[in-house]
């Protein structure tokens, strides 16, 4: 089976152009599963069946993980038998009556305003370095990208005189931008090339040693900044979650920030439609003399 997943991730990358972070989500997955089946003697694909498949997520669950985790590994596992019975490897398809269990949608973390401000705030822009991680910090909360997607922008993608960028993996969406990550990014452009050995490095955002900037780095910096002002618990999630909460809460359309944020499913917006009811409350109660 080892060669029919390599065969699958091929497929991935060449065919459906998955991101690099989706590729290796699957071949995790997958290898757990093809480890999962040796262990109970089934190493060909044509001996899968949706017994033993229900068995392999039985003992996901036993392992502790969380049902939104498990959901993952059965999306992964039915896209990978789907490929192999498309490709006429395996007569039958046995996860096809597999349910994934039912995810609970949790409420966005969301920073609340003066947070956000404070945490823009905090690069020291009298340095090189504080240049950079404020045109990132300002350009992330400016248009609610993700990070992987924030990392992936080269300077192309950045139209300063319109004040929009381009960016996605898979769907190209444009974003606005304010004069605030306007300003900051047109401060690092001019500075990059001199403080960078960039050679023919595209991206816009860069380490160092000019290099493209990780996630990993990015989270770095990030929670540096965040411990600075007093925010201890962050991750990069919650810039984005913030930028979608703060839209709605100051009234822009569903709608749009559905477009903005790259969501498919609008209900996935409308879990901050929580977030702004809740505030809206805590404004009620903080202000109405009745309250």
């Amino acid at each position: 089976m080892k060669q029919q997943i390599e065969e699958f991730t091929g497929y991935l990358q060449e065919v459906k152009q998955s991101s690099l972070n989706t590729i290796r989500a699957y071949q995790n997955d997958l290898r757990k599963l093809e480890n999962y089946l040796s262990q109970q003697g089934i190493e060909n694909s044509s001996k899968i069946t949706e017994t033993s498949l229900n068995s392999y997520i039985l003992s996901l669950e036993k392992e502790g993980l969380s049902p939104s985790t498990v959901s993952r590994h059965i999306a992964s596992m039915k896209a990978f038998l789907l490929f192999l019975l498309k490709r006429g490897s395996i007569k039958g398809d046995p996860s096809e009556r597999i349910k994934a269990p039912k995810v609970e949608k949790k409420t966005p973390q969301v920073l609340d305003q003066k947070k956000i401000l404070a945490l823009l705030n905090q690069p020291d822009i009298s340095t090189n370095k504080g240049i950079r991680d404020k045109a990132m910090l300002e350009l992330m909360y400016a248009t609610g990208m993700k990070v992987s997607e924030l990392i992936n922008i080269k300077l192309s993608d950045i139209n300063l005189a319109g004040s929009y960028l381009t960016c996605g993996d898979k769907k190209e969406r444009s974003i606005p931008f304010g004069n605030a990550a306007k300003d900051a990014l047109k401060s690092y452009i001019d500075i990059r090339e001199a403080i960078f050995d960039i050679g023919h490095n595209t991206y816009l955002f860069l380490n160092s040693q000019g290099q493209q900037l990780s996630r990993q780095g990015f989270w770095k910096i990030l929670r540096t900044y965040a411990r600075e002002v007093g925010i201890e618990d962050i991750n990069p999630n919650m810039i984005r979650h913030s930028f979608a909460a703060h839209m709605i809460d100051n009234g822009a359309d569903i709608g749009v920030v559905q477009k903005f944020l790259g969501h498919t499913d609008i209900s996935t917006t409308q879990l901050y439609l929580t977030h702004s009811y809740q505030n809206s409350r805590e404004v009620y109660s903080n202000t109405h003399p009745r309250a």
